[in-house]
């Protein structure tokens, strides 16, 4: 079958289409996927590039779906033509996060979704939601569980809150749109003028150019009428942090999703703790936290935003397009 592979020294240039052995027959308790479509994250483009290491010739792309064309012995919820989508930590079905970091996160610890077919445990997949093309599938396995499991997991998030977002990556777009969905205030940010109109039209309530006023925390908190934003989805790090705790109303919640401006910096710690603030690593959620979100989404019809489409022998371009910072929404990859 054929797949992209990363060749050393990794980079974009160094994503190679090739034949690679085909995808076993499945055993017991596995199903054989066609793929059709993934999507691009922040943390694929750290790993083609080499930001996470990686053994050469990786097949790369945490994101899968597809339909189901073979069935193992013993499967149950599963036929031939099912369309499924992948999870991101195939062994994290539900409680607690498991020990072992990425070790066994597809296109990071073992081979990905950047190829023809797969052969994996039922539970490294849930169907798909109703309606949903396979790109459509493609964007949740990664952003929109991220998006989902801060919000509606973590946070706790009711009718009535008040949710900041910042950009317009996949994540953040998720989020402004499970907020909408459930009857929450949203305040988003982007440095783009334009930009903040498409978020006004996807349900944005108030928004905020951060490149003009970067400042932007004590704005949001004026916005709320000095009460301050019941959830945050931080997806900037250490050089927005600051920001975003002084947006907090007292007891708020942070979700540290992102790293876009760094690994590592300063910190308002007495900030922190005067305003009682939960600030919580977020990295993905569990197959059961997937199986609720897409629940969520039969009950809604609510349809991801999607930017651009590349074919996979383009998966390089689709990367640099992701460096640009010109997308809105997610980059879909067509297999």
């Amino acid at each position: 079958m054929k797949a992209i592979q990363i060749h050393h020294p990794a980079g974009l240039d160094n994503l190679k289409l090739g034949d690679v052995a085909d995808a076993a027959a499945p055993g017991p308790g596995q199903i054989m996927v066609r793929l059709r479509a993934s999507s691009l994250n922040f943390h694929d483009y750290a790993v083609v590039i080499g930001m996470i290491p990686t053994p050469e010739l990786r097949i790369p792309m945490s994101d899968g779906a597809g339909e189901v064309v073979a069935v193992g012995e013993g499967v149950t919820g599963y036929k031939v033509g099912d369309a499924v989508v992948t999870t991101f930590f195939p062994e994290w079905l539900d409680g607690r996060p498991p020990e072992g970091g990425f070790t066994r996160v597809p296109g990071d610890g073992i081979d990905g979704y950047a190829c023809e077919y797969v052969t994996a445990a039922t539970t490294s997949f849930t169907h798909a939601p109703k309606g949903y093309t396979h790109a459509e599938a493609a964007t949740l396995t990664c952003a929109g569980l991220t998006a989902w499991r801060a919000l509606a997991v973590e946070g706790g998030m009711k009718a009535g809150d008040t949710v900041l977002v910042q950009g317009t990556g996949g994540v953040s777009i998720f989020a402004l749109q499970f907020a909408k969905m459930s009857g929450a205030t949203v305040i988003a940010t982007s440095s783009s003028n334009e930009k903040l109109e498409r978020l006004k039209a996807l349900g944005a309530d108030h928004v905020i150019n951060y490149k003009e006023n970067p400042g932007w925390g004590p704005m949001a908190l004026e916005m709320t009428g000095g009460q301050g934003v019941d959830h945050v989805v931080e997806v900037g790090g250490p050089g927005t942090l600051d920001q975003s705790m002084m947006a907090c109303r007292i007891g708020g919640h942070v979700s540290l999703i992102g790293v876009l401006t760094g690994m590592q910096g300063p910190v308002m710690t007495a900030l922190l703790m005067h305003r009682n603030l939960k600030i919580q690593g977020i990295t993905v959620g569990s197959r059961q936290q997937q199986l609720d979100m897409i629940a969520a989404i039969n009950a809604t019809g609510m349809k991801p935003v999607l930017d651009q489409h590349f074919p996979l022998a383009h998966l390089g371009d689709a990367f640099r397009h992701q460096e640009s910072g010109r997308h809105f929404g997610k980059i879909v990859v067509d297999i």
